[in-house]
């Protein structure tokens, strides 16, 4: 478990890249950097290549299992890299393409694989529904008598890790990188808020930038640059039988998530891995730095329900005998997405870490994909999801990692319900509103760290979900009467957790209209939809901005984009008199919504309400109460409604306020559920879930948010003129919409024009007005894409294994005409 190499000689004093962890995420971003041609770049590692958590991955290679494009493609990607290593290097990468069967052994996983099985087709991954039968024929050791189906994928299989590691470092010296085993980063140097160096016992390295590639060493790594990377390593397992008769290499890999197991070769054996529904945090206090090739002592207490489980799928391990029971230290994240991207508290430092289990089978996409973001200095694939700058900086606290890990290594076997939401570390943020809402009856979901009611149960109903499942939950009714309410009446939603900004200055007019494609610096006292773009013209930030006063904006995104808002305005802004002020925790936000909206605040303030003296997309500062609050007439569920931003001190007075008017006309709380379904009826976007940075702001049908014609224009101007002047869009955003009432939509589900596969749902929820499931998809029609197209098309949705009628649209389903929002 020490440092086993020599010192080595010729440490540069310069580099242009220096990464950091010689695993193989950090070798495979150095090897796709030298591919792009930048090859003055810098691997250090601590010990030696692989020493951390590569040396004792399982080696999975499986391209099958995820509904995000982004993880589905860098795993094609990685499981072709890995097959076309060996003729560039010379090196092996042991990849086997030995096939991959994953079962379902109830409805409910039934029903999850057989729709990530459609979407993984669509992204080009040759995925078959298999018979138990016909699972046994290829896994003959495994017992089939519960199972319902399998799915099967021929050309994934298994990789050597160590291999895989040798093979990407080989391949990145070829091209003048160098490594340097036995050199650790001791720090790093920063000017400005930029990155400058890194520090090691041989002398410092200047560097423009540096990649944070050291696993679960990352977190530390990063502290010491103060850069929150919240990672946590946990004991993970696997067992090794003694040889069994029959195994020659030739079975596929197998897994079955409901026996907590995945099952290879192993020799002349098996190896059973394990993830357990509850896990065990490893040195929440910091993992050694002289930790190598090292192994911990199997917990068999804890363990044995699950080997026994695992076994029980085949029968013949239980008599094969143990050769060895494995645990060694993996590291997670507290959401099980990747810690990809630039960090937002020091500029030019990337990290690639926190990789969930899944660093071999997405370790050359992950590392393809970093190296493009460094040299080109934006990511070409959607990022949202695994951006480093949706993370928060408590989440680095130890008893927050400590008490999430336990529940996020055994999310990765679990069935992925939609809107499932983490039980563990919850409470860390409350609105002032929380205990009045948990009075109402409000079920609480994880919102980004803040607990936000997603429904509400009526009186004398307790709370709960009674048991999750792919259709209508015992809570569907509560929902659809919170949106009728929105349609018909009114209703109070918190939105407290919503990401709001003060930016002052009298260069904050200025910058805003520089970095908003909208109009932003106009009259005072009036809210701007904008998208924030970048220099390519695809979306960097989809959100509101409020003219104050000359020198004083209002800017509000949702809560995932919080750091990446701020991180972008502070970064644009550069040295401009504009500040930016983080103001999210100082005020309550409640959002009043619905055709008697005026009626409720009319009751409340001496204020003129009226259509005449407060239209649509005014903001201004009433009286409610004892309270001044900040009244912004706008709407995200498609009706007439108001947004409330009251100081934090005073949300409680105003929400009583409003309660006790609103029993006169039947007030009604609402949750995000009833959010997601009103603005999805809509056709609201929400970046990061419907829309995202690989989008143009004109793909993503936000065209008339977008003022060309501003004196001064903004970032992303060009690319943006650029694109309309090639022509009709051939890849467009649709509102879907499923005719039959009975299917639900959730996400990933295939669309299909004439029967041909064209796009997939992005987000969707449940249009209790429309009738019928509906969402949101990017769709590539390969030609222009004008009502003609789409009236000449006969369109389906995909969803499980039945294909539905639906009708698309370019313009909003519900209210096309926008008459309701101006009532």
């Amino acid at each position: 478990m020490t440092n086993s190499v020599a010192p080595p000689d010729g440490v540069p004093g310069r580099a242009r890249v220096v990464v950091v962890g010689g695993g193989v995420i950090g070798t495979s971003v150095a090897y796709h950097l030298a591919h792009l041609g930048w090859t003055d770049v810098v691997l250090l590692e601590r010990d030696r290549l692989t020493c951390g958590t590569t040396w004792h991955a399982a080696g999975l290679m499986v391209t099958f299992g995820s509904t995000s494009e982004t993880s589905t493609e860098m795993r094609k990607y990685t499981r072709d890299l890995y097959g076309r290593l060996e003729a560039e290097t010379g090196l092996a990468t042991g990849l086997r393409q030995v096939g991959f069967i994953e079962v379902a052994a109830d409805v409910d996983r039934l029903e999850e694989y057989r729709r990530v099985s459609a979407f993984n087709r669509l992204c080009g991954v040759d995925v078959q529904e298999i018979s138990p039968g016909e699972v046994k024929g290829l896994f003959p050791l495994a017992r089939t008598d519960d199972i319902l189906a399998g799915f099967y994928v021929k050309e994934d299989g298994r990789a050597n890790p160590v291999d895989v590691t040798m093979s990407l470092a080989k391949g990145a010296r070829m091209r003048g990188v160098k490594i340097f085993e036995g050199v650790p980063a001791t720090g790093f140097l920063q000017r400005g808020g930029v990155v400058t160096g890194v520090r090691t016992p041989h002398g410092d390295i200047e560097t423009e930038y540096v990649v944070n590639c050291a696993g679960m060493w990352a977190r530390q790594l990063g502290a010491m640059a103060g850069v929150n990377i919240p990672l946590q390593a946990a004991e993970h397992y696997y067992l090794l039988t003694e040889p069994i008769d029959g195994m020659d290499g030739s079975l596929p890999v197998f897994e079955d998530p409901g026996s907590y197991g995945y099952f290879r070769e192993e020799g002349a054996g098996l190896m059973i891995g394990l993830f357990e529904a509850v896990c065990a945090p490893w040195k929440v206090e910091g993992v050694p730095d002289n930790f190598s090739f090292g192994e911990l002592p199997p917990d068999w207490d804890r363990m044995a329900p699950y080997v026994e489980k695992a076994m029980e799928r085949i029968p013949v391990s239980r008599d094969a005998g143990i050769r060895k029971f494995f645990c060694g230290p993996e590291s997670f994240t507290p959401d099980l997405q990747p810690v990809v991207g630039e960090a937002p508290e020091l500029k030019n430092y990337f990290v690639a870490a926190g990789l969930n289990s899944i660093g071999i089978l997405t370790g050359g996409g992950i590392g393809r994909a970093l190296a493009h973001w460094i040299v080109d200095g934006r990511p070409d694939i959607d990022i949202t999801g695994i951006n480093i700058d949706r993370l928060h900086g408590y989440q680095s606290n130890p008893e927050y990692r400590a008490t999430r890990t336990v529940e996020s290594l055994g999310m990765v076997y679990q069935c992925h319900y939609p809107g499932r939401s983490m039980q563990t570390a919850r409470g860390a943020k409350l609105s002032p509103l929380h205990h009045r809402l948990s009075e109402r009856g409000a079920y609480f979901k994880d919102v980004t760290g803040w607990e936000g009611p997603d429904w509400y149960a009526p009186e004398g109903v307790e709370p709960n979900v009674d048991t999750l499942s792919w259709g209508r939950q015992n809570w569907f009714p509560y929902w659809e009467a919170e949106h009728r309410a929105a349609r018909d009446g009114v209703i109070l939603m918190d939105m407290s957790f919503m990401s709001k900004f003060l930016v002052q200055g009298r260069d904050a007019g200025r910058e805003l209209e520089r970095i908003s494609a909208n109009r932003v610096n106009g009259d005072a006292g009036v809210i701007t939809y904008t998208q924030w773009l970048n220099e390519g013209g695809a979306l960097e930030a989809d959100l509101t901005v409020t003219k104050l006063d000359d020198d004083r904006f209002w800017v509000v995104a949702s809560d995932t984009a919080h750091r990446h808002a701020e991180t972008w305005m502070r970064r644009n802004f550069a040295d401009a008199h504009a500040f930016v002020a983080d103001v999210t925790s100082g005020y309550g936000q409640i959002n009043v919504q619905g055709p008697r909206s005026r009626e409720l605040l009319a009751s409340l303030t001496t204020a003129d309400m009226s259509n005449v003296a407060f239209p649509f997309r005014t903001a201004r500062e009433i009286d409610l109460g004892f309270a001044r609050v900040l009244c912004i007439r706008i709407t995200y569920l498609g009706e007439l409604g108001y947004e409330l931003y009251i100081p934090a001190e005073q949300a409680i007075h105003v929400y009583d306020r409003l309660v006790e008017a609103g029993r006169a006309i039947g007030l009604r709380h609402a949750g995000l559920k009833a959010l997601g379904s009103l603005r999805m009826e809509k056709g609201y976007r929400d970046y990061g879930h419907d829309i995202d940075n690989t989008d143009s702001v004109l793909e993503a049908g936000l065209g008339f948010a977008v003022a060309l014609d501003k004196p001064e224009g903004f970032i992303g101007r060009d690319a943006v003129v650029a694109k309309k002047a090639a022509g009709p869009l051939h890849r467009r955003l649709l509102q879907v919409l499923v005719t039959d009432p009975e299917p639900l939509m959730f996400h990933a589900e295939v669309v299909r024009r004439n029967g041909q596969p064209v796009g997939y749902i992005r987000a969707a929820s449940y249009g209790f007005t429309l009738g019928g499931a509906v969402g949101l998809a990017m769709i590539d029609a390969g030609q222009p894409l004008d009502q003609a197209w789409l009236d000449g098309g006969e369109w389906t949705v995909e969803i499980g294994a039945t294909t539905y009628p639906a009708v698309v649209s370019l313009r909003p389903l519900y209210d096309p005409a926008n008459e309701r929002i101006k009532l």
